[in-house]
């Protein structure tokens, strides 16, 4: 079925079409980049058991959905080292039970709000500039995000613009990347982490990074949506920000080994509602059903915190986790509803038997706290979840995905997530979920 896709088709077109002309090479003494990319992803599950389904549930039958991103990114240096990044997007095609019914959802690229279409739109439009301290410098690897090749080893970054804020916080080289590596939101972020931005993902703010030898400390202030999965931005800024704040140290738990660790924290304030105060107003009578949208408080706050390991055993291989927690009393507002994560996995890029593959096994654990429980419980809808009803257990994942690169930019992946307790209920599946990936990377 996936042959038949127009976007798979497309991608195969323009695989053809690169093998008829070299692939040009970004040359590092540029002061430009332009790239592209397009991700197919197609998903598909049998029918699983449930004892009951609600308005937010994934549905009990079969059901197959597919998704595609078409991403073209622009750079250019203008003056010293200050750079505009500019990226123009356009998404479409949908996931499984239109993403709803699962915290860990099983494709990153989704958008969740069907209505929006694939006309394309501004995803990232930063300037920035680095001021640097000393005479040492380090190379940098060249990317999208990045137009210099050379930059200061002490230096302090300011960026301002729109922009993803997991594009500099909470990153995994091993778990971070639906184009190449995991699909599961939960795998690729920390589900604990309710980071600022609307239904695309994407916000607009303020980030400052100092970097040393061998740590950095980031720091970013970011405008909310106006509600929970919103595509609109609240500029009431005095009661709607995001602050967000990152340390990373960069070496292995084991001396003398390669690795990074990030510990995180956030502090959301925005027109959020109460999950005590809407079981009170329904145990009360005063509404007919749990509903946390009727009980917002404009600069209402929910904080959380994280922690982001990397670990090389060399060979390619990588362990990696991540562990958040949020107090759940606010309603989760602008990624997913999960308040307690707990991720493990590991990674290889280089196997022995095809150095350009990469190959991945994951597990991931994610919680609710008592009132986010009882909300939902009690017949309660998240903007995610709702079953009508739940009989609570820790929603558990465990992914593993196998990428074949083709050559010339074009990858091919096969990946499946088996789901325990889907959207926290133990009266809901388990579920597999398949998936095949096709994904095209144009250099300029």
């Amino acid at each position: 079925m996936l042959a038949a896709h127009p976007w798979f088709l497309m991608v195969v077109l323009a695989a053809r079409s690169a093998a008829q002309s070299p692939v040009p090479t970004p040359d590092p003494v540029k002061s430009w980049w332009l790239s592209a990319q397009v991700n197919v992803i197609y998903q598909w599950h049998a029918a699983f058991p449930a004892a009951y389904s609600g308005t937010n549930s994934l549905r009990p039958d079969a059901e197959h959905a597919a998704s595609h991103v078409e991403t073209f990114y622009s750079g250019v240096r203008l003056f010293g080292r200050t750079e505009a990044l500019l990226d123009l997007e356009s998404t479409g095609g949908g996931g499984i039970s239109q993403a709803l019914g699962l915290a860990g959802f099983t494709n990153l690229d989704v958008v969740r709000n069907p209505t929006l279409g694939s006309a394309p739109y501004v995803a990232r439009a930063l300037l920035r500039t680095t001021i640097g301290f000393g005479t040492d410098t380090e190379a940098v690897t060249r990317g999208p995000f990045e137009v210099l090749s050379t930059l200061p080893t002490r230096r302090l970054s300011i960026a301002v613009g729109k922009m993803s804020l997991v594009d500099f916080f909470d990153v995994n080289d091993a778990g971070s990347d639906s184009h190449e590596q995991f699909l599961n939101w939960t795998v690729d972020n920390n589900g604990a982490y309710d980071y600022a931005a609307d239904t695309r993902g994407y916000t607009i703010g303020t980030l400052v990074e100092y970097h040393d030898r061998g740590w950095a400390l980031r720091w970013a202030e970011a405008v909310m949506p106006t509600v929970a999965n919103g595509i609109e931005y609240d500029w009431h800024l005095s009661q709607a920000h995001a602050d967000n704040v990152e340390l990373e140290v960069d070496r292995g738990l084991i001396p003398h080994t390669e690795g990074a660790i990030r510990v995180l924290g956030y502090v959301n304030h925005a027109n959020m509602g109460s999950y005590r105060e809407a079981i009170d107003a329904f145990l009360a009578g005063t509404d007919s059903v749990p509903d946390i949208t009727a009980h917002r408080q404009p600069g209402r706050t929910k904080a959380g915190v994280g922690v982001n390991i990397e670990q090389s055993a060399g060979h390619g291989i990588e362990a990696f986790g991540r562990a958040g927690l949020t107090d759940g009393q606010v309603e989760s507002f602008a990624y997913t509803e999960v308040d307690q994560a707990l991720e493990l996995g590991v990674a290889w890029v280089g196997p022995p038997w095809r150095k350009q593959d990469r190959l991945g096994v994951a597990f991931s654990n994610n919680g609710l706290a008592s009132d986010h429980r009882e909300y939902l419980a009690r017949g309660g809808l998240g903007f995610l979840l709702g079953d009508g009803a739940l009989n609570y257990g820790p929603e558990q994942i465990v992914e593993a995905y196998y990428t074949c690169a083709a050559g010339l930019g074009v990858s091919f992946a096969v990946d499946v997530q088996h789901i325990d307790h889907p959207g926290h209920n133990r009266d809901r599946g388990p579920v597999n979920v398949f998936a095949l990936r096709a994904h095209l990377d144009v250099p300029r």
